[in-house]
């Protein structure tokens, strides 16, 4: 039997790094524009954690000079499983009784995180971590853990090996360094600019280096091995080592961009350095940062941290969804999530996981038995009947759940992107070509009739769209307007895409230029997708030059940042002399039968009145 981990010391500390480390990712989820770079809360959730695992199991090996694998994976299941599975249980559960719409691959989903391989799962069913308009799932966030479970599966074993022909801690150190560099180097490998990174956001293999980092560590820094007392000098070097790499920290999660190629080449590695130190500091008695960051709020977040990462997803989901207008009130709605997650990972930790952590699962035959025992509607046991119910209800949902279901809508959208796109490469494979001009022969005045009944323009008009050069770009729904630009700028060029944010643009505009298809006027649909910042939209206009800008603001009620995309974009309008800013946000804002589902792409009537909403801003400037 193992001898306790009497030298073992808690360290309040981490209490607080892992405050910090929730506060990023939760509020780079609720208020990207202010929080951009709050994602990088998760590589130091990772070096915190291999920290520790790596500290105590090297306790244990000094102690007892063995490890025992099972009696780690069962504290590990008991801190971890019971918390997920009874989110998993209640989220399931909301889902068949009230949002039926994410029933979709929901088996795969639940199988894949109980079973914690989910971030393999959503890389092979194309599930994105960056398309926060497109990817609408309470589970988004569970990749992480999936990583981190992948950890714990082989790293005692790996330890045991280190250990038995290392012997040597610097050599055990050694190799574990060895093993982070390679995956940060796999990590910029792997990685393509431009394309969406989420598979080396999420593959294990790119992203263990965080976990590995913190587990080297404590190979050379073992939290039992250093002194309290130790020399002003030294103490100095500790405590500006540590609050510089805190102030680093801090400044990265408001300014570091996910979308930057710098974080995949070799940022992330140096985040995962700057936690590292971090670590290191707060661990050691002798400086002065473990002070710092213990306090009693700190202290009451970090324990919840857990469970508060758990719910950060299916709280905005859930209620984003029943709200519907997020963006008309982003900072109430923001207070109100907040709450919303503080409150249910409080339940979490106090009923879930806390009592989990201390029950010994040897008596668990005789503690489900006493369940079922009469009377089974008691006071003592209140909550008894509702588990069941909730677990029965999401193991329905779980079992009769679609897989990659489309309905008729989601498939007519799909669809019509699919011959958009088509129409779009085909506009500028025929925009340079020989014999393009507009022929009037060609377009009857029947044609020209419909055309001029259909969007409300004159003849004049419509003969003036015929020989108009025109380049429209933009993110899907400039992309799914294609065929009806088209059908009025018939010398359009199109160039659209899923998912297309500003900041990637001004290259593609670059390359437009370079193939002779950026014309005179340009007509712009960006914003859908997330907000962007004056210097991002600057080098955007830097590439477009002095052509003719008509830019069509967005409206998507179900994202935080619409209403402040709109408002950058009017005091763009102000800043350049030569754009125009087309407002179909507030034309179409109150016309919800318009729009497919999604609320944001328009339907065909609502296209019709985009298009005719476009052209006639347009035709009456030229």
């Amino acid at each position: 039997m193992n001898k306790r981990l009497s030298t073992s010391r808690y360290i309040t500390g981490f209490d607080g790094i892992r405050t910090l480390a929730v506060i990023g990712v939760i509020l780079y989820h609720l208020l990207p524009t202010h929080m951009r770079g709050g994602y990088l809360g998760v590589p130091v959730f990772f070096v915190v954690s291999g920290y520790l695992i790596t500290d105590l199991l090297r306790q244990e090996w000094d102690q007892n000079g063995k490890i025992k694998v099972k009696d780690f994976y069962i504290r590990r299941m008991k801190r971890l499983y019971p918390g997920m599975v009874v989110m998993l249980l209640i989220s399931a559960a909301y889902i068949t009784l009230f949002q039926r719409n994410l029933l979709n691959n929901l088996r795969g989903v639940f199988v894949s995180s109980l079973l914690y391989y989910n971030n393999w799962w959503q890389i092979n069913h194309g599930l994105s971590y960056f398309d926060r308009f497109g990817n609408e799932s309470p589970f988004t966030h569970l990749w992480s853990l999936a990583v981190e479970g992948q950890n714990y599966l082989i790293w005692p074993l790996v330890f045991i090996l280190l250990m038995k022909i290392g012997k040597q801690r610097h050599r055990a150190f050694k190799f574990t360094a060895a093993v982070t560099i390679l995956s940060a180097i796999l990590l910029a490998v792997l990685y393509t600019p431009g394309a969406d990174p989420t598979r080396v956001y999420y593959g294990t293999d790119t992203r263990l280096f965080s976990i590995w980092m913190g587990s080297a560590l404590a190979f050379i820094w073992p939290s039992t091995h250093l002194k309290k007392e130790i020399p002003q000098k030294a103490k100095r070097v500790l405590n500006i080592s540590g609050f510089a790499s805190l102030a680093g920290l801090i400044a990265a999660f408001f300014f570091l961009d996910d979308h930057l190629t710098f974080v995949y080449y070799g940022g992330m590695f140096l985040i995962s350095i700057l936690c590292t130190i971090l670590v290191a500091v707060t661990a050691h008695p002798g400086a002065s940062l473990n002070r710092v960051l213990s306090n009693p709020i700190f202290s009451y977040i970090g324990k919840r941290s857990y469970g508060i990462y758990l719910y950060q997803f299916p709280v905005m989901i859930f209620y984003e969804a029943k709200v519907g207008n997020i963006g008309e009130n982003v900072l109430m709605h923001t207070l109100v999530e907040l709450f919303l997650i503080l409150f249910i990972s409080e339940l979490s930790y106090r009923f879930i996981e806390n009592p989990m952590r201390k029950f010994q699962y040897k008596d668990t035959f005789r503690t489900v038995r006493g369940w079922f025992s009469k009377p089974i509607f008691s006071w003592k046991k209140p909550w008894l009947v509702p588990s069941l119910l909730i677990t029965l209800v999401a193991l329905f949902g779980v079992v009769t759940a679609p897989t990659n279901y489309v309905d008729a809508q989601q498939q007519q959208l799909k669809d019509n992107i699919a011959a958009n796109k088509k129409a779009a490469e085909q506009s500028q494979k025929n925009a340079n070509a020989e014999g393009n001009e507009a022929d009037d022969e060609a377009n009857t005045s029947e044609d020209e009739k419909n055309i001029m009944e259909k969007y409300d323009l004159t003849a004049a008009q419509v003969k003036k769209a015929e020989s108009l050069e025109i380049t429209a770009f933009g993110d899907s729904v400039m992309l799914d307007a294609t065929a009806d630009l088209k059908e009025v700028f018939t010398q359009a060029v199109v160039d659209g895409d899923v998912g297309r944010q500003l900041y990637a643009s001004p290259e593609l505009i670059k390359d437009l230029k370079e193939k002779n298809l950026l014309r005179d006027t340009v007509l712009v649909g960006l914003g859908t997708n997330g907000s962007f910042t004056e210097a991002q939209f600057d080098s955007f206009m830097n590439e477009i030059g002095d052509r003719k800008v008509y830019w069509i603001n967005v409206r998507v009620p179900t994202q935080r940042w619409q209403n402040e995309v709109n408002r950058m974009l009017e005091r763009m309008a102000e800043k350049y002399d030569n754009m125009t800013l087309i407002d179909w946000y507030d034309l179409s804002n109150d016309q919800e039968s318009w729009f497919y589902e999604d609320r944001v792409h328009p339907n065909p009537d609502g296209m019709d009145q985009y298009v005719k909403l476009v052209a006639q801003t347009i035709l009456q400037d030229e």
